[in-house]
């Protein structure tokens, strides 16, 4: 056998190698990503009954608007929203905020937290958002 001959048999070789392990841990690999299989709580998924303080939690709300939600250099103060908000009108803002950036008081958000994002919670449960907003509005 001449030199490239070797090194094309011993590349045929190690290519068959690996790709027999592959087929072996593969199907290990899928029964560990089984659906069901995930322990970890997703957003979209509906976690029975949520108190409106683990769901500002669960959602990330503090990490901008604060332990207090008294607003933050990354957020403003959720604190007296029944002067602006109603219930349904909340819920429908948490789904979807970029829907009302056109409104005057967003546009003063913008200037104030620049390069921030709220986002959008539209694959959370409806009936979760609404305890959020109700408790929002009354707090």
């Amino acid at each position: 056998m001449t030199k490239p001959q070797i090194w094309v048999a011993a590349f045929l070789a190690a290519f068959i190698l690996l790709f027999m392990l592959g087929r072996l841990t593969k199907s290990s690999a899928e029964e560990e990503m089984m659906p069901g299989s995930n322990e970890l709580p997703q957003t979209g998924m509906s976690s029975g009954d949520v108190s409106p303080e683990q769901l500002l939690g669960r959602l990330g709300c503090t990490n901008c608007h604060g332990q207090n939600l008294e607003g933050t250099k990354m957020g403003p103060a959720l604190v007296n929203l029944n002067e602006h908000w109603s219930k349904n009108e909340l819920t429908n803002y948490l789904r979807n905020p970029s829907s009302y950036m056109d409104n005057e008081r967003f546009k003063v958000f913008k200037e104030k937290f620049p390069n921030v994002i709220m986002p959008a919670f539209g694959n959370v449960n409806v009936q979760e958002l609404g305890k959020l907003a109700e408790y929002l509005l009354n707090r």
